[in-house]
């Protein structure tokens, strides 16, 4: 587990936190549930129910486990704090992809409120790491496992 600090805003930390809960206090019980009903079934060695249920459980509670790391580490960032003259957390930028001559808008968010349908990125993803500490009319280049994106940064504003 890193030791890395995570930004995130109240909203992004709020909806973890429910996710986490349902996990804990929703998933898992019925996750047990299905562990002691398919104990029932009799000989373990070959109960594909019992099996499935116990791989089911493992998969959540490393799923538990990440989000409780994230959370451990979260730090919730207040927006209105923030500059508004470079790219930052919640920044919502309009870059010009040099090479297609074509404008994307992107907001810089946490875990918990990326969307990409809605080109909200998190900033530790490599656009927004690309994008970060940069200025308007400064150019980037992300590596994308198709090459380079070249990027110019047209406008910096407020989410």
């Amino acid at each position: 587990m890193s030791t890395d600090r995570i930004p995130m805003s109240k909203p992004g930390y709020e909806k973890l936190k429910a996710q986490l809960d349902k996990m804990k206090n929703e998933d898992m019980p019925r996750i047990a549930e299905q562990i002691a009903v398919a104990r029932d079934f009799g000989d373990l060695s070959e109960n594909a129910e019992f099996d499935a249920a116990r791989e089911a459980q493992g998969m959540l509670q490393a799923r538990i486990n990440d989000l409780q790391d994230k959370l451990h580490r979260a730090y919730i960032v207040d927006r209105t704090t923030l500059p508004t003259d470079r790219v930052v957390f919640g920044s919502k930028v309009r870059v010009l992809d040099v090479d297609m001559a074509e404008e994307e808008d992107f907001v810089l968010v946490g875990p918990g409120e990326e969307d990409y349908d809605n080109n909200r990125i998190l900033l530790t993803s490599p656009i927004g790491q690309g994008l970060v500490g940069k200025k308007v009319g400064d150019e980037v280049e992300v590596p994308i496992p198709r090459g380079t994106l070249k990027l110019r940064i047209v406008e910096i504003g407020a989410e």
